[in-house]
């Protein structure tokens, strides 16, 4: 399992895994410990986590490479947020994990969601083998578009 299969569907708790598709949306998986499948709706708003980007001052971030960076700093012991501390704290870590995100357009609640995000990945999946997963796809897609 990569990045690639790992969604969010607006207005559903946590996050989901695609495991099948069909003509009018998907079939995704709960990650969870429930492991609920269900059909999505082709109208619903469904975010591929490969697809999301972070803004920074200097562009844009793959969350993949903020993933690493927050787990990186939760292995080294930085404590993870939640979403009843205040928003200065949360920004305040947030630039422990991405020091220039641009704090315009990252909104608190942007920040509390990611770190939800990591806590599932964390504690459903390898996230270690879905980062390396991930990084090996987008090196490949870039040693493509060079020839």
């Amino acid at each position: 399992m990569d990045l690639t299969e790992v969604v969010s569907i607006a207005g559903k708790p946590g996050l989901q895994r695609i495991v099948g598709r069909r003509p009018a949306g998907l079939i995704v998986e709960s990650l969870d410990a429930r492991k609920k499948r269900f059909p999505s709706s082709i109208t619903e708003k469904i975010s591929i986590l490969s697809d999301i980007s972070i803004y920074t001052y200097e562009g844009d971030v793959k969350l993949s490479e903020v993933l690493k960076s927050l787990h990186e700093k939760a292995q080294g012991g930085l404590q993870l947020i939640t979403k009843k501390q205040k928003g200065d704290e949360i920004r305040d870590f947030f630039r422990e994990v991405l020091p220039d995100f641009d704090e315009t357009q990252v909104y608190t609640s942007d920040i509390v969601k990611l770190v939800n995000w990591y806590s599932i990945l964390i504690e459903f999946t390898d996230l270690d083998e879905l980062l390396t997963e991930n990084e090996d796809s987008s090196s490949e897609e870039e040693v493509g578009e060079e020839e």
